[in-house]
């Protein structure tokens, strides 16, 4: 296939308006304080048990299209030997690779942050796709204060998520695009979405100097939401006030928007999400890619015990459902006592 055939077989595959992506792309670190809240050490078996057990889950398939792996997974296997890739595949799930490195203060921005790891990408995405990656995902985070973002702050991460999505495409992957505006403070919803708005024109600005194509990316962002220092926003507010501001800064030309959770418990993720898909008409799909939305039922039913396994995949099909659910604007909150 031509690196554009390549890009479309992979959006038809992902974009078909009832399935989401899982996010289990946790790293190093963010995995262990996962383990940590459930007592299991975060040793590369545990790992691998936890991720091999998420990607098994018969019937998976029917509600997640994609998943995003860490490094360490795209090359981990089954009790049986099976690759996990192969294994999401086998459910025809997508299989993709988060490859930023991290991010870390951005200079001449108190406050603000840059993400790292554009140098070698191109190397990189040849190996990965040789492992069975589609797709990619990079993260830029913007926090809310008073003084950020910056202009600074909002340029340089804009620039870094476009030169990382022209790479991917250049080389026959798909690229999410993830700018989170981080959830952190006690900020009011207006001015979340006054950042939001800010952060999402700034990035499609530089998406179309680097010559993005926009059919060929998905976008993966927060939800317009107060801080978390004040109380939550009900799910018609936060449906109301994201739409209004992917409206004015999201091209039409992007096939789905799969929104991050961004500390939003699994129950209150789902009640957004579907109240977004009450609301009108979209003419992007309206999805999820979740991370600790999706796996922290599963987490908890896991314990770190092998025989916990049919409990982890239960709790974990339990929420994708309810997100597909979502996704039609048929979700209902007594589903979650059934």
């Amino acid at each position: 296939m031509s690196v554009n055939e390549e890009l479309q077989q992979t959006i038809a595959d992902m974009v078909d308006g009832r399935r989401g992506i899982l996010a289990a792309d946790e790293s190093s670190g963010t995995i262990a304080k996962r383990f940590d809240s459930i007592g299991v050490e975060s040793t590369e078996e545990n790992r691998r048990f936890y991720r091999a057990a998420l990607l098994s889950a018969e019937g998976l398939g029917e509600y997640v299209s994609g998943v995003i792996l860490f490094e360490e997974t795209l090359g981990q296997v089954d009790d049986a030997g099976t690759p996990l890739p192969e294994l999401a595949a086998a459910q025809k799930i997508v299989p993709g690779i988060k490859v930023d490195k991290g991010k870390g203060p951005l200079p001449g921005a108190s406050g603000d942050m840059i993400t790292y790891g554009l140098d070698g990408l191109a190397e990189r995405l040849a190996g990965y796709k040789e492992q069975g990656a589609r797709f990619a995902k990079w993260r830029e985070v913007y926090p809310i204060s008073p003084d950020n973002p910056t202009r600074l702050g909002l340029t340089a991460n804009a620039e870094m998520l476009a030169r990382y999505a022209a790479v991917c495409q250049s080389h026959g992957v798909v690229p999410i695009v993830e700018p989170e505006v981080l959830m952190d403070g006690d900020h009011s919803i207006e001015r979340s979405a006054e950042v939001n708005e800010q952060v999402w024109h700034e990035v499609f600005h530089a998406l179309h100097r680097h010559g993005v194509v926009l059919e060929q990316m998905l976008l993966k962002p927060s939800m317009v939401t107060p801080g978390k220092d004040r109380d939550p926003a009900p799910p018609e507010q936060v449906a109301e006030y994201t739409m209004r501001s992917l409206r004015r800064a999201v091209p039409a030309a992007v096939p789905s928007i799969n929104f991050l959770s961004g500390g939003q418990g699994p129950e209150e993720a789902t009640a957004n999400l579907n109240a977004l898909n009450q609301l009108w008409q979209a003419p992007w799909q309206l999805s999820f890619s979740y991370g600790r939305a999706l796996q922290e039922p599963a987490l908890k039913a896991w314990q770190g015990k092998s025989e916990n396994r049919p409990a982890l995949q239960q709790a974990l099909l339990k929420r994708a459902r309810l997100n597909h659910l979502a996704m039609l604007g048929d979700y209902k909150e007594s589903m979650e006592r059934e």
